[in-house]
């Protein structure tokens, strides 16, 4: 029985670090492709196309840090996990590990308070307010100075477009914080009509496994992510049919 359950836990975690390194793989071949790319000649859907599908593998980063947050990115050597994490999390934008792994736990340790960094400021609680109030507990300028230097030594240095700099780096990365706060934050942690549920304070987004995956990673399958928070993202939906079985309406 110990033995089953040490395979399954390997298992687990060779899914994981074989996840993480698809989506990181995935993201640096599309940036250097999409950077290589001469703008003028693509058509207004291909180029809309191109920055979604870069958005949502800025959004796979953050969610592969996400997981190492919760130590579920490779189970199997902590170490490992971390690094993934401080990796993911520096393609991202830049941001740093150990200081997002803390604020991530006062997140989970204290929902909807003053004391949880993603939450609004009690007042402003509309989506852009919110937004930007949860920005600036995650953004500093010195972050902001790291992107301006970086942007301008990628563009001097490999003679990269600043258009193609723009649309496939910088817009996909700001599109993904406004993906990941409005399917994890924004519509998982605001007070539903009947009043918020305790402990967790976490509300579910009922979608189809399919359009789950697409818009967030399962992030929006939440309330099972605070229940659960040892399960990786690819583990959610699992947890999810379970309880739409057990409580079908």
């Amino acid at each position: 029985m110990q033995s089953e359950q040490i395979s399954s836990e390997f298992i687990d975690s060779l899914i994981g670090i074989s996840l993480a390194t698809l989506i990181i793989s995935v993201w640096a071949a599309s940036l250097i492709f999409l950077f290589t790319v001469n703008i003028s000649e693509l058509n207004i859907l291909a180029l809309l196309l191109a920055i979604l599908f870069q958005t949502f593998l800025f959004t796979g980063l953050f969610i592969t840090a996400h997981d190492a947050m919760h130590g579920v990115a490779f189970s199997h050597n902590l170490k490992i996990n971390h690094i993934i994490g401080t990796i993911s999390l520096f393609l991202y934008g830049f941001l740093s590990y150990k200081t997002l792994i803390k604020k991530h736990w006062m997140h989970h340790n204290h929902p909807a308070s003053e004391l949880d960094p993603d939450f609004h400021d009690g007042e402003h609680k509309n989506f852009f307010a919110w937004y930007v109030y949860f920005m600036k507990n995650y953004w500093s300028w010195g972050q902001i100075i790291i992107w301006i230097i970086a942007y301008n030594g990628v563009h001097y240095l490999f003679h990269i477009p600043r258009a193609n700099l723009t649309l496939f780096w910088a817009l996909p990365s700001l599109l993904s914080s406004l993906q990941l706060f409005y399917f994890g934050t924004f519509l998982t942690h605001r007070e539903p009509p009947r009043g918020y549920v305790k402990p967790h304070y976490a509300e579910t987004i009922s979608l189809p496994i399919w359009l789950s995956f697409i818009t967030c990673y399962h992030f929006g399958y939440h309330r099972e992510h605070h229940e659960y928070p040892h399960l990786a993202w690819w583990q959610l939906p699992g947890i999810y049919k379970l309880r739409k079985t057990s409580n079908p309406i």
